[in-house]
C-alpha cells in the first residue's frame, strides 16, 4: 500500500473516531440537561405548597413511575432516595451562599396566616416522613436524610435540626419507621456528640441524652456499657512539685488530687494489693482533714454551688493555690465524698468474684463507706436529705448492675395467649356460689321457693333416742362393728348430739364428762350388758336428788323476796345452761375429713341443685375445696 492510501485511511479512522466522540459529549450534555431539569421539575412538585396528602404520593409516582402504584421496589426506592439526597444537598449549599439558616431557607408564607412560615427543607423532610409513615416508601428513607443534614451542618444549625428531630420523635419512634432507622439515629446522635464540646455545649449534649433514652426502649443493649469500660483518657492533671510561696501542705495536695487516678478507673484496685493498700491510706488523710476541719452552717450556705450546678459542668481547678478555699466549699467536699461512694458502690456490686478483694479489705470498705457517710451527713446545707438520696440512686443502680450482669434481658413481656381447653386437658374445679355444697343448695332452694325460710316445717328436731340409737348400736358386742367404723369418731355427729343432749337431756349430757361420748347415749337404748357400765351409782343418785330440792327451796325463798318471776328465773337459768354447754361443745368443731364422711353419703353423681350451671365436675371431695364450716342443724 502506498503512503498516500495509507494516510488517507488514517484520516478516515480519525474522523469516525472523531465523530463517536462528539456524539458521546452530546449525548452526555443532553443526559446532564435532561437530569438537570428533571431535578429542577421534582423540586418544584415536591416543595409545592399545600397538604402533604394531596400531592406526595402523585409527585413520585409521575417521577419514578413505580410498578407498584402506592408501595415502591427496592430499585425504585434507591433512586427515590438519591434524588432525594442531591436535592437535600442542593437545598443546603443554596442556603449556605445565601447566608440563611438552613431550617429557614426559602420559608413558605402562608396567605391565611403571616406568621405561619415553613423553611423548604422541613417542608421536604415533612413530605419524606409522611411518605415514610404511609409505607409508600422505605421506611429508613427519612433518618438517612436526617444524618446527610447533620453532617452538612455547622453546630449552629445542628440545634435547629436536632429541634426538628425532637419535634418529630413521636412519629420517628413508631414501630415501622423504628426498626428500619434506628441504627441510623444512633450513628447520628454519636456524631453530634463527637463534634460537640462537653465543657460548652453541655445543655446541647443533655438534649441529645434525653432523646435517646426517651426514643430507645430500657432494654436497649445500645446505650449500655456491657463491659464496664472506664474513660481512662479522662485525666486530672495536678501540679508535681511544689511552687515558691505556698500556703498549703503540698504532700496533702498530692495525695488528695491522687485519689482521682483510682476514681477514674476502679477496675485497678483490684489488680494487686498494695494499689488498695495504697489507695486506703491517701482516703483515710483526707478523711481526717474533712473530720479536723468541719464546715458550718452559715459557711455551707455561702459558698454552695448547688442553685448553679444545673448550668455549669463542674470540672474543679487543681491549682495548690486553690486548696484552701476549695475545703471550705460543701459542693466541693461533696462532690469528693460522692465519688467515695461511687467507688465503694462498684467494688462490693453483685456479682463480682469473691477473689478479686479479700473478706478484711470488704470489711474494710464497708468501715470507710460508714465513715464517708457520716460526712456527708454532717456537711451542710441538708446533708441527711442530700445523703437519703443518694443512698435512694445507689440502691437504684443496683438493680441496672444486675440486669446487665444478666445480660440485659428484655423488660418487655409478651402477652399470654388464651388457648382453647381440649379434651386432654384438666377440668377445673367445681364452683360453688355460698362456698360449698350445703349453703349453696340452701340459697337455690330459698330462691325458688321464698317460704322455705318461713315454713313451720321446715324447721325439725328429730327425738333424743333417734338421733343416738345408729351410735347404741355400735356398742352393742353383738353387732360385731369395727372400732374404727363408730359413729364415735364422726366429730360432726357427735359436736350435734352435744348440742341436743344439752337441750333435752342435761341428765345425759353430765355423764360426758365421766364416760366420754358414749355416756350421753340413754341407757335404755343400749343392751342389758352395756347399760351397768354407764349406769350412775345409787349414792350419786342420791346425792344429786337431795341437792335438787335444796336448790329449789332455795330458789322459792329468793323468788319471795327478790320478786322476780319463777318463769323469768327458769327462763335465765336455762338460756345460761344452754349458752355454757353450747360454748363447751363448739370447742369440739368438727374437720373437713369429718364433714366428707358426714356428707358423702348425700352426693350423687349428677349435678346439684346448688351447683353453678357452668362449673364442670372434678374428682375429689367437694369439701375439701372450702374452709367454711358446715351449716349447724337448726334446733327448735
Amino acid at each position: 500500500m502506498s503512503y498516500e492510501a495509507l494516510d488517507q485511511s488514517l484520516s478516515a479512522q480519525s474522523f469516525r473516531r472523531l465523530q463517536i466522540a462528539s456524539v458521546v459529549v452530546i449525548g452526555r450534555q443532553f443526559k446532564a440537561e435532561a437530569g438537570s431539569f428533571r431535578m429542577d421539575a421534582f423540586r418544584d412538585a415536591i416543595l409545592q405548597r399545600g397538604p402533604i396528602e394531596t400531592f406526595a404520593l402523585k409527585t413520585v409516582q409521575e417521577f419514578i413511575q413505580p410498578q407498584k402504584q402506592t408501595k415502591l421496589a427496592q430499585d425504585e426506592n434507591q433512586m427515590l432516595e438519591n434524588m432525594l439526597r442531591t436535592l437535600l444537598q442542593e437545598l443546603v449549599a443554596s442556603a449556605a451562599q445565601s447566608g440563611e439558616q438552613i431550617m429557614q431557607y426559602g420559608q413558605l408564607i402562608d396567605d391565611d396566616d403571616d406568621e405561619n412560615t415553613h423553611g423548604q427543607i422541613p417542608h421536604l423532610l415533612d413530605v419524606v416522613l409522611y411518605l415514610c409513615e404511609k409505607e409508600h416508601v422505605e421506611g429508613g428513607m427519612i433518618f438517612q436524610l436526617l444524618e446527610d443534614l447533620t453532617e452538612m451542618s455547622t453546630m449552629k444549625n445542628c440545634k435547629d435540626v436536632f429541634g426538628y428531630i425532637e419535634s418529630k420523635q413521636d412519629i420517628l419512634g413508631k414501630q415501622e419507621l423504628f426498626a428500619r432507622g434506628k441504627l441510623v439515629m444512633l450513628r447520628t446522635c454519636n456524631q453530634l456528640l463527637r463534634r460537640l464540646s462537653k465543657a460548652n455545649d453541655v445543655v446541647f449534649c443533655g438534649r441529645i441524652l434525653m432523646f435517646l433514652a426517651h426514643f430507645f426502649p430500657l432494654s436497649e443493649r445500645s446505650a449500655v456499657n456491657i463491659k464496664g469500660v472506664f474513660n481512662t483518657s479522662n485525666e486530672t492533671k495536678y501540679e508535681k512539685d511544689p511552687p515558691n510561696g505556698i500556703s498549703v501542705d503540698f504532700n496533702f495536695y498530692k495525695t488528695f488530687w491522687s485519689l482521682q487516678d483510682y476514681f477514674c478507673n476502679p477496675a485497678s484496685l483490684t489488680s494487686t494489693p498494695t494499689k488498695w493498700q495504697k489507695f486506703s491510706s491517701s482516703l483515710a488523710v483526707v478523711l481526717n482533714t474533712f473530720d479536723a476541719q468541719p464546715l458550718s452552717e452559715e459557711e455551707g450556705e455561702a459558698n454552695s454551688l448547688e442553685e448553679d450546678a444545673a448550668t455549669f459542668n463542674i470540672k474543679y481547678l487543681t491549682s495548690s493555690k486553690l486548696m484552701g478555699l476549695e475545703l471550705k466549699d460543701s459542693s466541693f467536699r461533696r462532690h469528693i465524698l460522692l465519688q467515695c461512694l461511687i467507688l465503694f458502690d462498684y467494688l462490693r456490686a453483685p456479682g463480682k468474684n469473691d477473689k478479686d478483694l479479700p473478706s478484711e479489705t470488704m470489711e474494710e470498705i464497708k468501715s470507710c463507706e460508714d465513715r464517708v457517710k457520716k460526712l456527708l451527713e454532717i456537711t451542710p446545707p441538708k446533708g441527711k436529705e442530700f445523703l437519703r438520696a443518694v443512698e435512694h440512686i445507689l440502691e437504684r443502680e443496683k438493680n441496672w448492675v444486675w440486669w446487665k450482669r444478666d445480660g440485659c434481658p428484655p423488660f418487655e413481656k409478651q402477652p399470654i395467649e388464651k388457648k382453647s381447653p381440649t379434651a386432654g386437658q384438666k377440668r377445673r374445679r367445681q364452683r360453688w356460689r355460698l362456698g360449698n355444697k350445703e349453703l349453696s343448695q340452701l340459697w337455690r332452694s330459698a330462691d325458688q321457693n321464698p317460704n322455705a325460710l318461713t315454713d313451720s316445717q321446715r324447721v325439725r328436731t328429730p327425738a333424743i333416742a333417734d338421733y343416738w340409737k345408729p351410735l347404741a348400736d355400735d356398742m352393742d358386742p353383738s353387732a360385731g362393728i369395727e372400732e374404727e367404723y363408730h359413729h364415735k369418731n364422726n366429730r360432726v355427729y357427735c359436736w350435734k348430739g352435744l348440742r341436743f343432749a344439752a337441750r333435752q337431756d342435761l341428765e345425759g349430757f353430765s355423764r360426758f364428762t365421766e364416760f366420754g361420748i358414749e355416756g350421753v347415749v340413754p341407757v335404755e337404748l343400749l343392751p342389758p350388758e352395756v347399760q351397768s357400765k354407764y349406769q350412775a351409782k345409787p349414792n350419786e343418785k342420791s346425792k344429786r336428788a337431795k341437792k335438787e330440792e335444796t336448790k329449789g327451796v332455795s330458789h322459792e325463798a329468793e323468788g319471795n323476796q327478790v320478786g322476780v318471776s319463777n318463769s323469768e328465773a327458769e327462763a335465765e337459768g336455762g338460756r345460761g345452761e344452754a349458752e355454757a354447754m353450747e360454748s363447751d361443745a363448739i370447742a369440739d368443731t368438727p374437720t373437713p375429713e369429718e364433714q366428707q364422711r358426714l356428707g358423702g353419703s348425700d352426693t350423687d353423681n349428677g349435678q346439684e341443685v346448688g351447683q353453678i350451671e357452668d362449673a364442670e365436675t372434678e374428682e375429689g371431695s367437694l369439701m375439701e375445696e372450702t374452709d367454711l364450716d358446715p351449716p349447724p342443724m337448726p334446733i327448735s
